[in-house]
Parts: structure tokens; sequence; C-alpha cells
């Protein structure tokens, strides 16, 4: 299938730098231009639909995609875990293997590494070898998930069950298949390679929850590796996860990280210099760790295991996407593809069609929510790539510091920079766009239905992304050529991203600011700038400050909105090694001292203020600033 639509966003993020992305296409036009779209609840408590200006269009948000500050809100997020849930202990659990129960399943389990044909996972157990494996660090919002008791942190039994040298209780470990385009190019079979799931839990408030040892070992999708992780990397993963839900952002969370106490060696720059480090485990918990991938794979192996694509999408939407399954035609949601003679797309009579809105829209929100906060995954390959629209698989990350659209932290990306900063919201649509040629190959969804999938995604992003930057600013309205000059302001003078954002709300809206002071406030983040570019700046604060004035909210509730979406601390990379140095000594105070600063990454936290800082010039060598695939 041919289709129609192979996309470029034209957001003022992208339009700063071209993309190397080879085969660029125009954007489709929008269905609806605007910001904010009014949700009407439809009578589903989970569900919204949503309608945009002068037409309906499909939206779905679920828990997980609420705004960052609802997010941020106990009584507004299921993921804080709420009040008055029973804690429970790890033998406690209440327990639900339905991936491994619905799904078809590998009869062999052995871990030779293999092609394993019609099925979706693996039965395998943690193999790592572990020496007085000792527990670094640990989550106890994350243990709220699960109804965990925090007191089971302090068993002296946990690090061995979370290292995987004890069975955990009622566990039903396996690894799972899938494949992915990796740099755009498929990959074939990839699959859990190091990575093995204990099995799903329900908690109190009927949640699935999904238990996985990242670094446990050997399984039939380890390749040529050994299914280890290393201490830095695995400090890195348990961070930035916590660090990104504190943020809002939808991710994938870590309960706990161990080290094995045994050495692993890796060669991080793939330059023939390898060295012994330590090994670590780390424990991430998710509603579901499927991913585009998981489906891609099964679709490249022809006929035979096209059904497979279809009972796992079935398994996907029962489990994850319960409302589509009580759709109905009298929900509406018909829509027109295309312009005269246009065909029309309705979602209540292909549950399909519906599910890949929905992920395109997630997969959008989350893209959007990357781009505001600075965030570079590095590695966006298809296999990376959640379907419930989560932060999957932390490997070289990084926040911005000085403002740069090609930043890629990823040394494999250098060469053509396809995963950089700038180029996430393109890399998102090329990757819906797999992923429904995933399921039409399958017959689950027609070439409209995927166009209009992907059309979606567009519209989303643009809504999400401007909303997004509107808030920023404290705006009451988008102004995109207020927020273009800014972001190209900011290249040019690799400007500070989260600083600079957060200095913002000290601006006064206040016309008759004289001109030599304007850039007062902004000092601090303005550093070592000519008299051509103070210029230019001081341009930039004038229109914005008419903006302001214009809007006429008052400067102490901008400042307090303002505060509440533009983070003072994000988990900078320099961060993360200073961590990691004195983990790798034993010294694990700066890991557990990180994990608290980021769980409240707005609030002003009196006495962490050097944490907010600039980079040292140290933080722009290679291993810190940039890092490769390896772990």
């Amino acid at each position: 299938m041919q289709l129609r639509h192979r996309l470029r966003l034209s957001s003022p993020l992208v339009s700063l730098f071209p993309s190397p992305i080879s085969q660029p296409v125009c954007l489709p036009p929008r269905l609806a231009v605007g910001l904010g779209s009014p949700f009407a609840r439809c009578r589903r408590p989970d569900c919204r639909i949503g309608y945009g200006p002068g037409e309906r269009r499909y939206s779905v948000a679920v828990g997980s995609m609420e705004s960052a500050t609802e997010a941020r809100d106990p009584a507004a997020s299921v993921a804080d875990g709420g009040s008055g849930a029973a804690r429970l202990s790890l033998e406690e659990l209440n327990w639900d293997h339905s991936f491994a129960r619905e799904l078809p399943g590998d009869p062999r389990t052995d871990t030779i590494s293999r092609q394993v044909l019609h099925a979706c996972y693996t039965k395998v157990s943690p193999s790592a070898e572990v020496e007085n494996p000792e527990l670094v660090a640990w989550s106890e919002r994350t243990a709220e998930l699960l109804d965990l008791d925090p007191k089971e942190f302090e068993q002296p039994d946990f690090p061995l069950i979370f290292s995987g040298a004890l069975p955990l209780k009622g566990g039903l470990p396996y690894a799972q298949c899938y494949g992915g385009h990796q740099f755009g190019v498929w990959a074939g079979q990839l699959g859990d390679g190091r990575a093995i799931t204990l099995g799903e839990l329900l908690n109190s408030r009927g949640e699935r929850w999904e238990l996985q040892l990242k670094g446990a070992g050997k399984t039939p999708y380890s390749r040529f590796a050994d299914g280890l992780a290393v201490l830095r990397s695995s400090i890195r993963e348990f961070l930035c996860s916590e660090a990104m839900h504190g943020l809002g952002i939808p991710t994938t969370r870590a309960l706990c990280l161990v080290t094995t106490g045994k050495l692993v060696n890796r060669d991080m720059f793939y330059d023939g210099n390898s060295k012994d480090e330590p090994g670590a485990i780390v424990c991430r918990v998710a509603q579901s760790f499927l991913r585009f991938g998981s489906y891609q794979i099964h679709a490249s192996r022809g006929k035979e295991d096209l059904e497979i694509v279809r009972t796992l999408a079935d398994y996907t939407i029962g489990q994850h996407f319960p409302h589509i399954e009580i759709m109905n035609k009298s929900d509406d949601l018909s829509f027109k593809v295309g312009g005269v003679g246009s065909s029309v797309v309705d979602l209540t009579s292909n549950k399909y069609a519906a599910w890949s809105v929905e992920v395109a829209e997630r997969t959008a929100s989350l893209v959007a929510s990357w781009q505001g906060v600075g965030f570079t995954h590095g590695v966006l390959n298809t296999d990376n790539m959640s379907v419930l629209g989560l932060t999957i698989d932390y490997g070289p990350f990084g926040f911005l510091d000085a403002f740069d659209p090609s930043y890629t932290p990823n040394t494999t990306d250098l060469p053509g920079r396809r995963y950089c900063f700038a180029n996430q919201p393109d890399i998102g649509l090329w990757n819906i766009g797999q992923f429904t040629l995933t399921l039409s190959s399958a017959k689950l969804i027609s070439e409209e239905e995927a166009n209009y999938a992907m059309e979606r995604y567009g519209d989303k992003f643009m809504d999400e992304y401007q909303s997004i930057m509107t808030k920023k600013l404290g705006l009451s309205t988008y102004n995109k050529q207020l927020i273009s000059n800014l972001l190209n302001n900011m290249a040019v003078d690799k400007v500070d991203y989260t600083n600079f954002f957060r200095l913002l709300s000290n601006v006064k809206a206040d016309a008759t600011t004289p001109k030599g002071e304007l850039l007062i406030p902004l000092r601090a983040a303005l550093l070592d700038i000519g008299p051509e570019r103070k210029e230019a700046w001081t341009t930039w604060v004038q229109t914005y400050i008419e903006e302001l004035v214009s809007s006429g909210i008052p400067d102490d509730e901008r400042k307090a909105a303002m505060n509440s979406v533009n983070p003072k601390y994000v988990l900078r990379n320099y961060l993360c090694q200073s961590a990691i140095d004195a983990a790798e000594q034993g010294d694990y105070g700066e890991v557990r001292r990180l994990l608290k600063l980021v769980e409240r990454p707005f609030d002003e936290q009196p006495g962490m203020e050097k944490y907010a800082r600039l980079p040292p010039a140290w933080a722009y060598r290679p291993g810190v600033c940039m890092l490769s695939c390896s772990s």
C-alpha cells in the first residue's frame, strides 16, 4: 500500500533548521486551526471527544495524557497512587498475567540467540550473575502505583529479588518479541535482548502494571550481546524515568535500581577501548511495554503471521484502550479525508482505525511535550515508540543546555542527525507512518484510515505545541512570529533553554520600562552578547511586553502560571554524570538527592540552586553531553 502522505511539519521550531530526513513532503491541509480546542465530555468517564473549530474531530485522552499541570496534581492523576490504598508486601501483590495468557508464546524456553517465529514472547528467567547485590535507589512514588508498601525496600532480600537472583513470588517472567526500523532501516527481529518482564499486576484501582528488569541476562533476542547493563546507563534510566514524570510527561517509571556486584565489559564509544564497569539492573514499570515494533515484526513475516497482528491489536485495545471497544454509531465519529470527492472515515465502524488515530494523537502529544521542555530522546527507532504514548527506553537522551535545534545526544546519530531535537516531530510522524502501514498490511485499516491517522498526528502536534509554547511565554493567545523570532535568537546566541524560560516570568508587563533596562530580568541567561545581538534581544522583549500588556494578565498571576510549566530543574547530563562518578565509587547519595530534586522540578527548592546552574566546561566532553547506544 502506498500512503498518500509523507509529511514534514511546518512548526516554528522545525523550520529553524532543514531536516535530514530523506523523503520530506508537505503536510496535508489542517482539518482545523486553533489552540486549545474545547472538549465535550462523552458518556465514558475515561474518554474525551474533541471538537475542533467548526468541525468535529476525534481525540481521546486518558489518564496518562492529561496536561502537565493535571499530571502533577495528585488529586487529578491516578499516576501518583491516590489515597487510602492498602500497602502490600511483595508476596501479597495481585498478579494477572494477561499478556502471556492471551497471546501466542514461544514453545521453547532456552536463551539461545535465534529467530522466534509465530510468538509474541518467550518465557525466560533472569540469569545475570549476582554477588552481594545492593539497593542504590528506589522510588516510593512508583511503589504507590503498585500498592507496594515502601517498607519492602528495607527487606534484606529485596536486592536479591530485583537483581533476579531470587524469583518474585507470583511472577511469570518472559521477554517480548518485536522488530523495528533503526535509523530508518528495517532491522528485523530485535526484541527484549536484556529486559525480562517479571509479570503484570493489578492495583487496587484496577490499573494494570508491568514490572520489568533491564539488564537481567540473556534472552533469545540478545543476538550477540550479553543481556546485561552497567551502572552508568542504569542510573540515567532510573533518574530520567522519574524526572520525566515529575515534568508531567508520559513515561515508563522506575521502581528501583540495584547493583549486581559483578563487572560488565563495555566499549562505550565503539573504538576498541573497552573496560570493565559495575553491573546494575533497573526495575522498570509501565502499563505496557508494547511498541510499534511489536506489531511490525509479525507483519514483516508474511501471511502466516498477519493474524498475530490482529490478535495483538485485539489484546492491546481490550486491555489498554477499552473505551474504543464500546464506541457506537451514536458517537458520530465520521470524517472526510481529502478534498472534493473525498472518502469518509467512520471511526465507529472500525475499532482498529479508531485505535490507530489514538496512537497517533498520543504520540503527537508526547513529542510536543518533549519539544516544550527541551528533551531529545536520541534513538527514536520504531522499537522505541510506545503504543501508549509513553517515553520509553532511555539511552543517549539529553535536555537542551545551549539551545541548538540540531543537537543530538547520540554519537551514532552524528553523521545525519536524524534524531536531533528539531527533527523529533517529523520522526514521530515517520514512525506513525510505519505503524499504520503495518496495520494496513494486516488488513486492519484502509489507506484512507491510515492517512487520517497521519493527518491527526499533524493536527494534534501543532495544537499541543502551540498551546505549550503559549503557556511557556505566559500569553493568552498563540503568536507564531514572536515565538519564531525568540527561537531564532536563542539558537544564534546558544541560550540556555531551561534557565531562559524560567527567567522570562520576571519580565513585567510595563510598556514604560526604559529601553536600557529591558534585558535586566534576563541578564543571567543572555551572557556575553555583543551590541548587535543586544539590540535584537531588546527589540524582541519590547514586542513581548506589548503582548503581555494586551493580554491583561496580572504579573503575579502570570509568573505563577509560567513557573508551573517552565521547570527550574531538569536532569542535565552533567548532573547525571556527577551522580554516576560518585556511585561508581560506592557513594549513592547524589543519585538519591537527584531523585528528590527531579520529583519537584517546578519548585524553587531552597538550597538546591546549584543544580540549576549552567553546565561546567567538563560537561561538554564525550561521554557526558553525548553518548552512544551502548550500555
